[in-house]
């Protein structure tokens, strides 16, 4: 093996070591900030929040070694595959850590009130769906496993009648005057950010069926739809 490809294989293994790393620093993300959430932990939230910088950071460089590779490596075939799909996935898994910030966000501007029994028992139940999908999504990826990856898309469904569950129950509890409406705006934006963790862990999930198969099932979340949900979380008056 020449020089060239030498360092062409020991870039594509730094990609793959960086892109994962960063995948289990998020699915250890999740049910940190839902446990935020549930314990109105100000702190804790901060500490997230000042965090995302360097999750940021990470994508960055890795994000600079892929364009390397591409501009002096050349890829063809299942290598081209592989190094744009990290480029996909890492965008995926930024707005990711963006979401559970925004979730950090919701908890600090919520401090203080109260959530019924219920309320916080399907808080936990959307995390911890949110966490399963995640390590699977990141499990598929590091072991390149297109069999486990082809079942997030049916596991997302739990999460989304997850969703449709919370939002019903925000809907009972602020008809019967147990939450103010304050709270039950973020807390409908809290649900969002859930499933659309869920659809991002879909996406990680899909972009490894087009490593190993080169064919691409379709893509949740488009940039728009994000763009959206993430100003909506500051509120009316567009600060934190």
């Amino acid at each position: 093996m020449n020089e060239l490809r030498q360092g062409f294989h020991e870039d594509l293994d730094r990609i793959r070591k960086q892109v994962s790393t960063i995948g289990a620093y998020i699915v250890e993300l999740i049910p940190r900030v839902t446990d935020i959430m549930l314990s109105n932990d100000l702190e804790g939230a901060e500490r997230v929040i000042r965090a995302d910088q360097d999750i940021d950071d990470r994508v960055i460089d890795t994000e600079e070694l892929i364009l390397k590779v591409l501009a002096l490596q050349s890829p063809v075939a299942g290598d081209l595959r592989e190094v744009t799909s990290a480029l996909k996935v890492i965008a995926d898994m930024e707005r990711s850590a963006d979401l559970a910030c925004n979730i950090c966000k919701a908890a600090r501007r919520i401090h203080g009130y109260e959530m019924d029994p219920k309320l916080r028992g399907l808080i936990q139940k959307l995390g911890d769906q949110a966490t399963k999908e995640y390590r699977k999504a990141v499990d598929s990826y590091v072991n390149r496993d297109v069999m486990e990856s082809a079942a997030l898309g049916d596991i997302d469904e739990l999460l989304d009648n997850l969703q449709r569950q919370f939002l019903q129950q925000i809907i009972e509890s602020h008809a019967s005057q147990a939450i103010e409406l304050q709270v039950a705006v973020q807390l409908t934006l809290v649900a969002r950010f859930y499933e659309r963790l869920g659809d991002h862990a879909v996406n990680l999930a899909n972009r490894v069926r087009f490593i190993e198969e080169g064919r691409l099932p379709e893509l949740h979340v488009s940039d728009r739809e994000l763009r959206e949900e993430a100003g909506s979380a500051f509120g009316p008056t567009g600060t934190d």
